[in-house]
């Protein structure tokens, strides 16, 4: 059943986990953009199952900007778990999705719609990174790693400013850790990406959810269930059928 996103053309899902002391900035962030944003715009933030008071705030936010939705994950599941299920609540033509950080700015959500229907995904690149020394060590070998094993060609995949079709997006085989694999998996679909520079700023204000453990072997590991689904992965076109619409 659709819902009140169907009325705009764009959707930004955010996914949410304990990120209380960044709300009210994003959520002026996040207002200024869709003043003047290329297609009309909706935001639907997808709390994962937060445990500080980021679905208070977020609530809060809601009420007061008409073109701000959330959903509630009953309990957390992570970053994918909150992706799929925003994309799954999204009836809107276009999907994009950023982090709740504010690492990356939503008006470079521009750049990347002005390209979007030529291709199925338009991704960021994080030009000139403003994360640690050793963050951006750990991002590198886990990038080059992922696209010798991918051969998927992306240099940032974890850049988290992104755009799709939504129904491009409805058909990416979804698993924990997919969200490191969002181009390659469009690319499965013999889908079009290109990449476009984005701007990167330092976290200001709550922690990074990730570390050396979950940055470099999750990916490691997924790449190899990656690599046999993409030769099991199933591809049709229907050219002619009765059903009526």
């Amino acid at each position: 059943m659709k819902n009140s996103t169907a009325d705009y053309r764009f959707t930004i899902i955010v996914p949410v986990y304990n990120e209380e002391e960044n709300i009210y900035s994003l959520e002026e962030k996040l207002r200024q953009f869709l003043s003047h944003s290329l297609f009309p715009t909706c935001v639907l933030f997808a709390d994962d199952g937060s445990k500080d008071d980021s679905l208070q705030r977020i609530q809060e936010i809601c009420t007061r900007n008409t073109s701000f939705f959330y959903i509630r994950l009953k309990k957390n599941g992570g970053l994918s778990a909150a992706l799929k299920a925003g994309i799954d609540h999204t009836f809107s033509e276009y999907v994009g999705y950023m982090d709740a950080d504010l690492q990356t700015d939503p008006e470079d959500f521009n750049l990347l719609l002005q390209d979007i229907a030529r291709y199925e995904m338009v991704t960021g690149i994080r030009a000139n990174r403003k994360d640690s020394f050793f963050k951006n060590l750990q991002s590198k070998i886990a990038n080059g790693y992922r696209r010798m094993m991918t051969h998927d060609g992306i240099s940032d995949t974890g850049c988290p400013l992104k755009v799709m079709h939504t129904e491009v997006a409805r058909r990416i085989p979804f698993f924990n850790g997919m969200h490191r694999f969002l181009p390659a998996l469009i690319l499965l679909q013999n889908g079009r990406v290109k990449q476009t520079p984005v701007r990167h700023y330092p976290r200001m204000a709550g922690t990074s959810k990730y570390h050396l453990w979950n940055r470099l072997s999750g990916p490691f590991v997924d790449c190899f269930a990656y690599r046999w689904m993409k030769k099991r992965y199933i591809n049709y076109d229907v050219n002619a059928h009765n059903l009526n619409s």
